[in-house]
């Protein structure tokens, strides 16, 4: 079964065509895209062509488990914090900035999990779980917690962006 938001298999091929196709640049700003690990984007860049969607973002998780510790600082280092929908009531609002600062005190970079398969209307109570939650790791720990979900939302925002590229280069155009 496949999952909502993703391309068929038939579709995909298009998206991953172009992908494997890119230059080396074009490739690399696309995954930059995904997780702001410059050596990360290379060496998923540098396996091309995939065979499949399914390759790719195998590779994607790979070299995310592969991330050394000077990587994983830049690809923290460029997340932003998780906002909070505009139609939130103010207090959620006041909530998440408090959880947001006192996460980013204990550990030096913005609080980063994935949100894939998680209901829009049920996303601030997940954000502001997960913080509370994880504020009470000790660093190295939370470092361990913080790359697997960098891994996940890598490897979402790729499925999301091949997905988007067939909306702008539908098959057969």
């Amino acid at each position: 079964m496949r999952r909502a938001g993703l391309p068929g298999p038939a579709a995909a091929r298009g998206a991953l065509d172009r992908f494997n196709a890119a230059s080396a640049a074009e490739a690399e700003e696309l995954l930059l895209s995904c997780c702001h690990s410059r050596h990360w984007a290379e060496r998923v860049a540098s396996h091309r062509p995939y065979p499949t969607v399914d390759a790719l973002l195998a590779a994607a998780d790979e070299a995310g488990y592969d991330l050394a510790g000077r990587d994983l600082d830049e690809a923290l280092a460029a997340e932003c914090p998780v906002l909070p929908p505009p139609d939130a009531p103010p207090a959620a609002r006041t909530a998440l900035r408090a959880a947001h600062a006192a996460y980013e005190s204990s550990f030096g970079h913005a609080f980063v999990i994935s949100l894939d398969g998680v209901r829009p209307g049920e996303r601030l109570d997940q954000v502001l779980a997960g913080i509370r939650s994880r504020l009470g790791n000790e660093p190295e720990e939370e470092r361990s917690v913080a790359a697997d979900e960098l891994r996940r939302l890598a490897r979402a925002r790729l499925a999301f962006r091949l997905a988007r590229d067939l909306t702008s280069h539908p098959a057969g155009a």
